[in-house]
């Protein structure tokens, strides 16, 4: 069996980084090497700052830094020297030309595939990592196959990645499933048991499923898809309890406990963010249609209508429960992560919920505390965010390094993010400096526990499928909520 030496990744991002950190530390005969082109990041991986937050990471990455894991610049010398080479560069959806809005853009992982074949020699197993559309490995063999010589010989395996920010090392580490698809020939079984003996050295072979290349593509675009499909059905059920009387929580709970549904994913929140539900959603929509499969794209489109309708939904609640106005207000936003322990963004809905209160003219303060300042006005600035008006951001958005501070003489404080400190925050401290009536906005259901206590200080709470507050002031019912999109949010509203 040919056994795997020396490992390349293209790619030290949040798949690239983390994974070959983990392999590394698990594989200690192995050589690992990480590159990018991007040279701040190697730096910062070579450094004590590593360029992504996740718990555990920085403890891996120095115990074997230097040893056998490696992060460069010099591409071409670590494929040169690879026996594998893992292609785990960015998938970002299309934003012009056909299947904007929804397509995967194949740029990158067609530029490493051009760069393996023409620096290789010999036998390379190259993998994809990266979230890629069903049969990309197939475009990627066609260019091996275009630009073959006779001293190369390239197999293309399929090795999907399956983390959650945030529990990337744990799930590297104790993973449900290893999923590898490759060639049904006797080459491409021999690749697959390759890096079947990779990871063999720390997870039990029952957990590692091997399957053609293409089960394992559609596998990826279909586990993400179910997962976001779970979060919108629970947000759509939100937006029920919240007209009814019921509280999502408790429905979430009852039908939990149904072992044929499970309580994962049950979560309703202000929508879901990340760098694959929604990318992998939207491919798996554009795929559908492109193999005359309407009614199946539909289906999952309406995973995302549903998503973008319950963030829109929040910040038409902020707005009316504000006397309709949020013009001139200051509003702290604590959050803007997509989610606890990570400092990952893409697709926050953070983003959203301040881009909407932006074209209402409110001054948000904002706090997060593992987001740099930089990447949130980066993530503001985008045209489809700031109106093609960069320069309102620096006017409506202030970053703070303080959750007090961000609440100070704020009208509505609103939580975005369910980091945990937000938990443990002074409130009676808050209140006191905030204007009054002083409005609570719980997007994640993190104070559900403090509700009486926040009430008697004199907050007025709003959160996501309850009704807390008895006498509140009414909030546009769900038919007045404009439809909206996230590759094209609306357009401001007229002031008059």
């Amino acid at each position: 069996m040919f056994q795997i030496k020396r490992i390349c990744c293209i790619g030290a991002g949040y798949v690239g980084g983390p994974t070959c950190s983990v392999i590394a530390q698990m594989c200690p005969e192995i050589t690992v090497t990480v590159v990018d082109v991007n040279e701040s990041r190697i730096k910062a991986w070579n450094s004590d700052t590593l360029p992504i937050y996740e718990p555990g990471l920085k403890e891996v990455v120095e115990s074997c830094r230097g040893r056998n894991l490696f992060f460069s610049t010099d591409i071409d010398s670590a494929i040169r020297e690879a026996d594998l080479v893992f292609i785990s560069v960015n998938t970002p959806t299309k934003t012009y030309g056909m299947g904007k809005g929804r397509a995967a853009d194949l740029k990158f992982i067609e530029a490493c595939a051009r760069r393996i074949v023409e620096v290789s020699d010999g036998y390379k197993i190259v993998t994809e990592k990266s979230t890629v559309p069903v049969r990309a490995a197939e475009s990627i063999r066609r260019i091996f196959d275009a630009n073959t010589k006779p001293s190369l010989n390239l197999q293309v395996l399929s090795n999907p990645e399956f983390l959650a920010e945030g529990t990337a090392v744990k799930d590297l580490k104790e993973p449900d499933r290893v999923l590898i698809g490759g060639d049904e020939t006797a080459e491409g079984q021999r690749a697959i048991r390759a890096l079947c003996a990779v990871y063999e050295h720390w997870v039990p072979k029952a957990r590692i499923i091997t399957t053609n290349t293409w089960s394992s593509e559609l596998s990826k675009l279909a586990a993400n898809a179910f997962l976001a499909q779970r979060i919108s059905s629970i947000n759509s059920i939100s937006a029920l309890c919240e007209a009814t009387g019921a509280d999502v929580e408790e429905v979430a709970k009852a039908i939990g406990m149904d072992q044929r549904i499970g309580s994962k994913f049950l979560k309703a929140s202000v929508g879901f963010g990340g760098s694959c539900f929604q990318k992998d959603v939207l491919n798996l929509v554009y795929l559908c249609e492109a193999l005359n499969l309407p009614e199946v794209a539909s289906y999952w489109q309406q995973v995302i209508d549903m998503n973008e309708y319950q963030r829109r939904r929040f910040a038409c609640r902020i707005i009316d429960c504000l006397f309709n106005t949020v013009t001139g207000k200051k509003i702290a936003l604590l959050g803007f992560s997509f989610k606890k322990d990570t400092g990952d963004t893409r697709e926050s809905s953070s983003i959203y919920i301040s881009k909407y209160l932006m074209d209402e003219g409110a001054k948000l303060f904002i706090y997060d505390p593992k987001v740099l300042k930089e990447q949130i006005i980066h993530d503001l600035s985008q045209p489809n965010i700031s109106e093609d008006n960069p320069e309102r951001v620096s006017e409506l958005v202030t970053v703070t390094s303080d959750p007090y501070e961000a609440c100070q003489s704020a009208h509505a404080l609103v939580i975005c993010t369910e980091w945990d400190m937000f938990k443990e925050l002074d409130y009676e401290k808050i209140y006191k400096k905030m204007l009054k009536p002083a409005f609570i906005f719980d997007g994640r259901r993190v104070l559900d526990h403090l509700h009486a206590h926040l009430q008697n200080i004199g907050f007025q709470i709003e959160t996501i499928g309850k009704k807390v507050t008895a006498t509140r002031i009414p909030y546009t019912p769900a038919a007045v909520c404009p439809r909206i999109s996230a590759s094209e949010p609306p357009t401001k509203k007229a002031k008059v």
